[in-house]
């Protein structure tokens, strides 16, 4: 009786020309030490550099057929994707979207190019680090345990904002995890959301950290005191100072002047 071939676990890599594909698949291919296809080494294996829609099908099939060979338990590919028949095709098992650049400089690839409706990782922002820590907790899980060294963030947060975040990415980089304390203030002008409101927002931005953060509500605290030597410490973050210079206030004012 012949044994039949335990398939493989494809990984597709997806997104335009520039976005970071080449540069992610490396190092998974290492993490995983999974075999590898990239579309350009295939292309020049074969000498095939037809960009029309039955080319990009022909490698598609190419590509799938490489990585159906495969005898390693994890293979990875790095392709555009332009076309969704190129998934149904590939039948990949786990997609990551490198969603970082809106254009590239291949402007058929750019009118070409279809945006997944379907994927299980979503990267916006070249990150190595970060992305690799995204990548982790999708592909393996990630369980917060409470006796591990966490780092807390604490603010109004009104509203979260992309300099928040910056500084969230690298709190986690420090420890692996966050306690993010919410400090529960009067509503008014200058307070505009209410703690679920906070919550929410910075639950969608840190989607794939949620199981590396707690959100907390804490009083409005004004000081943090403390004597002798207690296994902490108070710091400052440097961001960069386009960062820096992000302000809850005039994000607040803005909404303002457009409601």
């Amino acid at each position: 009786m012949t044994k039949k071939k335990k398939s493989n676990f494809k990984i597709l890599i997806m997104g335009l020309p520039g976005s970071g594909k080449t540069y992610l698949a490396r190092r998974i291919v290492k993490l995983l030490n999974a075999d590898w296809f990239n579309a350009d080494k295939i292309r020049g294996d074969y000498d095939d550099w037809d960009f029309s829609n039955a080319g990009i099908i022909r490698q598609v099939k190419r590509m799938k057929k490489l990585a159906d060979s495969s005898k390693k338990k994890f293979v990875v590919a790095d392709f555009i994707c332009p076309i969704k028949k190129q998934i149904e095709i590939f039948k990949p098992n786990f997609i990551i979207w490198m969603d970082t650049i809106k254009k590239s400089k291949y402007q058929r690839m750019n009118k070409l190019f279809s945006k997944p409706k379907k994927y299980d990782l979503r990267i916006e922002e070249k990150n190595l680090k970060i992305n690799l820590m995204q990548f982790n907790d999708k592909f393996f899980g990630y369980k917060w345990e409470n006796t591990l060294p966490t780092i807390q963030m604490m603010g109004r947060f009104q509203p979260w904002h992309y300099g928040h975040r910056k500084l969230f990415e690298k709190c986690i980089l420090k420890t692996g995890q966050v306690n993010i304390m919410v400090k529960n203030v009067k509503k008014n002008k200058n307070n505009p959301y209410s703690f679920l409101q906070v919550k929410k927002k910075i639950d969608q931005d840190l989607l794939y950290f949620k199981k590396r953060i707690k959100i907390t509500k804490v009083p409005e605290i004004v000081e943090i005191c403390y004597g002798r030597k207690v296994g902490y410490k108070v710091k400052k973050i440097k961001l960069n100072p386009k960062i820096e210079k992000i302000s809850a206030t005039s994000i607040r004012n803005s909404l303002r002047k457009k409601n």
